[in-house]
């Protein structure tokens, strides 16, 4: 989204710099707005960190059918906003103007400031134990670097020049980008399957699918061939798309908890749930634990499965040091996780303990895994 916006004002400095700056508004916004929330809820009692929106189905469905009318958009088979881009390239389908650099910034860290928490773990941490408005200031200072690239870019006059100018090759662009958020809205619709179930993700297909025919039908209405019938018609596509999203987001709502402990997909080690019990437990006897705090919408956490704890070597390291592999999924709210977390000074995933054999406090390893780092730990822990 945000290339697409750079594509429409890159030879616009004043539109360019504008953009830029309501994007970075709206990246500090909400980043004060859910760092507010998560504080006055942690001051209320709750258990909660930080990427906590992404554990509500709700909004995780939400999320997907937003991601697929943004595809859909960006395919052209409706317009928001859409003005004339110069220089006869037709229109360039995207929120207007500055509208659109806003909301551009609110989804940017909606959707992936959860997934930046390896980088700033420490800074969260400190965060959550400040009084309130250090904290904020904290949370400030990291939206800004979140926007700071964009906007650096947006008032660049050397960078914009070397786009090249508004042609055709604008909606060949356009159409390009839209399946990179086709590819979001399948993530997050797996994650929401990982969340609610297979029933779950059923009425996920269905609501997109009726989002998508009255997105379909909207985008009629802004073509000449549907004459006087324009106002049925918005009418009717607006009832579908209302009728798909919220009976979604109530039937996710009360969509059960999919508890069938830690999933074996991208891991090739034998896990079992974690807890507290079970870690003191195998310490007992004499057997240390690795420990991986995880989640299925961290996209970090699935790299680092993948790359660095489901090899062969790994496997066997394990193995020889007569090690326990535990996996304390945080996908949906868990308030035991969440205190954990606490303790280790982290406000959420992906997080790594190594407790050794015998007893005593774990060692935290890094947070951007490799092979091997943990086989050299799980040596050392034996």
């Amino acid at each position: 989204m945000k290339a697409a916006s750079l594509a429409a004002t890159a030879h616009q400095a004043r539109e360019a710099r504008r953009d830029g700056l309501l994007f970075g508004v709206g990246v500090l916004a909400t980043f004060l707005v859910l760092a507010g929330l998560l504080l006055a809820l942690r001051a209320g009692g709750q258990a909660i960190g930080w990427g906590f929106q992404l554990q509500s189905p709700a909004v995780i469905a939400g999320l997907s059918l937003l991601m697929l009318a943004v595809g859909l958009n960006l395919s052209g088979v409706f317009q928001i906003g859409a003005g004339l881009q110069g220089a006869g390239s037709g229109r360039l389908s995207r929120l207007s103007g500055g509208a659109g650099a806003f909301f551009t910034g609110v989804l940017a860290v909606v959707v992936a400031a959860p997934c930046t928490a390896p980088f700033m773990a420490a800074a969260l941490g400190a965060a959550l134990l400040m009084p309130w408005p250090a904290a904020l200031l904290v949370f400030l200072m990291l939206g800004l670097g979140l926007a700071l690239p964009y906007v650096a870019i947006s008032f660049s006059p050397g960078l914009l020049r070397r786009f090249p100018r508004p042609g055709p090759w604008m909606d060949r662009l356009k159409g390009l980008l839209a399946f990179p958020m086709y590819g979001a809205a399948l993530w997050l619709a797996w994650v929401f399957s990982r969340q609610t179930g297979a029933d779950g993700l059923g009425l996920l297909l269905i609501a997109g699918l009726t989002a998508a025919l009255g997105l379909w039908l909207f985008g009629l209405t802004q073509t000449e061939r549907a004459h006087g019938r324009k106002g049925l018609i918005a009418g009717l596509a607006a009832v579908i798309v209302l009728a798909a999203t919220l009976g979604l987001a109530v039937l996710a709502g009360r969509s059960p908890v999919v508890d069938d402990g830690p999933s074996s997909e991208g891991r090739a080690l034998s896990a079992q749930p974690w807890s507290a019990e079970a870690v003191s437990a195998a310490q007992g006897e004499g057997r240390p634990v690795l420990v991986n705090f995880t989640a299925d919408w961290c996209v970090t956490c699935k790299i680092n499965e993948r790359a660095a704890l489901s090899s062969p070597r790994v496997a066997e390291a394990l193995q020889q040091a007569n090690a326990v592999y535990m996996v304390g999924d945080w996908t949906r709210r868990d308030d035991a996780i969440t205190h954990e977390l606490e303790r280790r000074g982290r406000s959420g995933v992906p997080l790594y303990l190594l407790y050794p054999a015998g007893g005593g406090e774990p060692r935290i390893l890094p947070q951007l895994l490799t092979e091997g780092v943990v086989i050299d730990s799980l040596k050392s822990a034996r």
